[in-house]
């Protein structure tokens, strides 16, 4: 009984997605604004995809102080993205390979994926949240979250705002 069922699952898993479809596509629009403060430093932030559980399944990118006198230098305020440090980024070496870089200026970044890149392998079915997560020396902390379905089927943009540390948030799944 039990082998029918995981033959059924499959079955209805493969016609879903078919081998010549393309893999998704995924683009993260992280606005950083520009603020009007005395002694401004860039923010550290961290974007991650976690499941209905709050479990991180994929790391997309933590930026960071890299460069420095010391080699830990950067990553002693790590912990100030608190959400993101907890769940994932205590347990990570740093710097994490194709996730890790440098801090960025004010202004709109762009990050574009692959749904068949190895971060993507322990998403299945379901629903899940992009998290950005951003903190700042002598600022605040801030945390915007967008929903969406995995694997998508269609093309769907979603935006959200913060109010402080980051500015429009954008998710584009193709």
């Amino acid at each position: 009984m039990k082998q029918l069922f995981l033959l059924a699952l499959m079955s209805v898993a493969v016609s879903s997605v078919s081998a010549d479809d393309p893999p998704p596509r995924i683009e993260v629009s992280v606005n950083i604004p520009r603020l009007n403060v005395s002694e401004y430093h860039r923010p550290y932030v961290a974007v991650w995809i976690q499941d209905k559980n709050r479990k991180v399944v994929a790391n997309l990118a933590v930026w960071y102080q890299i460069r420095g006198n010391n080699k830990d230098e950067g990553t002693k305020w790590l912990p100030d993205l608190r959400q993101w440090w907890r769940r994932s980024g205590r347990s990570l070496d740093h710097p994490v390979d194709g996730v890790s870089g440098a801090t960025r200026p004010a202004g709109e970044h762009t990050l574009q994926f692959t749904g068949d890149e190895k971060r993507f392998a322990n998403m299945r079915r379901g629903d899940y949240e992009l998290v950005v997560e951003a903190a700042r020396e002598v600022g605040g902390r801030e945390m915007v979250q967008i929903p969406f379905s995995w694997p998508p089927t269609k093309t769907s943009t979603q935006t959200q705002s913060g109010e402080t540390e980051l500015g429009d948030v954008s998710l584009t799944i193709r």
